[in-house]
């Protein structure tokens, strides 16, 4: 199967690296900075789970002939969604699929505008990983996990084909049956965890052990879900309590990407994670007063930056 990953950092490039150290047909699609990157020093990874260094992968930038691809997994950040979309429109045949591992959801309808439904898989990923200044991939928890599936979780043979590439990789690659339901799972979840350590400008153990830091976490899970409900989400009847107590069992020094984002004076994923959400609360004129103070923390200092 001809794989095509757009970018190859810190998502891109561990699960890429994962794949290629497998054996997969593997192809990167970058920019001309990071095909020299790669090209002079390899593709690097640093994980708990082994060191991998794949010597000049196979990369192509936007714009250079080559055959449609089986998959394409897109990976970047939210505000970079568009120019992805353009840069792998060559490469896109009539049984290409499309993994989507952005958070959120509101990628989904930008994709299904751009390709057509059938085209469009659905797709979530759990890692902590980064991209450090020399280009390495630097992995360092236990879970790198990538979650993929049929959005109306038929067991198809395109989508059982695509697990037959994934299965044997050094990485949990895993089919759901009920891939719709997980990503808004997780939306839920990356929404409070980026909106509270971003808000308090701090990891979220130091949040858990203040009683005000506690409410607020409540506070927001409860008007994320009710906006998620009104937009008939495929929540779980128990999904408060579940988010909830995996908020209290990460670890104490956890952050968000967000976060850690707005340490480096980055852009961030703001609008895509709680904009869309408050778009359609005020729809409805759902009270969203945990969820818009967050929002707001993330704007000013998007202007702040200049």
């Amino acid at each position: 199967m001809k794989i095509l990953i757009v970018g190859a950092g810190a998502i891109g490039g561990y699960f890429g690296g994962r794949l290629l150290e497998k054996g997969e047909d593997v192809t990167f699609l970058v920019r001309e900075k990071r095909r020299q990157q790669l090209k002079e020093n390899g593709l690097i990874v640093e994980s708990v789970h082994g060191n991998l260094h794949i010597p000049e992968p196979k990369t192509i930038l936007a714009g250079e002939n080559a055959e449609p691809y089986d998959v394409i997994l897109v990976s970047t950040k939210s505000y970079h969604l568009a120019g992805a979309m353009e840069g792998i429109r060559p490469y896109v045949g009539s049984e290409t699929m499309i993994l989507p591992l952005l958070n959120g959801i509101a990628h989904l309808d930008a994709l299904i505008e751009a390709f057509g439904a059938e085209k469009v898989l659905g797709g979530l990923c759990f890692i902590e990983t980064t991209l450090d200044e020399n280009g390495r991939v630097l992995q360092t928890s236990p879970i790198h996990d990538l979650v993929f599936g049929e959005r109306n979780g038929e067991k198809t043979e395109r989508i059982l084909k695509l697990q037959a590439a994934f299965n044997g990789t050094n990485a949990n690659f895993r089919l759901s049956d009920n891939i719709e339901q997980e990503m808004w799972h997780k939306y839920l979840f990356i929404t409070s965890l980026s909106g509270i350590t971003s808000l308090f400008r701090s990891p979220i153990g130091p949040i858990r052990e203040q009683p005000q830091g506690v409410e607020t976490i409540k506070s927001l899970l409860q008007e994320t879900i009710s906006i998620m409900k009104s937009l008939d989400a495929p929540l779980d009847d128990q999904v408060l309590e579940a988010t909830f107590a995996r908020m209290n069992e990460i670890g104490y020094s956890m952050k968000s990407s967000l976060q850690r984002d707005m340490e480096k004076s980055l852009s961030t994923e703001g609008d895509h994670l709680f904009g869309y959400l408050l778009d359609k609360a005020s729809t409805s004129k759902f009270p969203a007063v945990t969820l818009s103070a967050i929002y707001a923390n993330v704007k000013i200092y998007e202007k702040n930056l200049g």
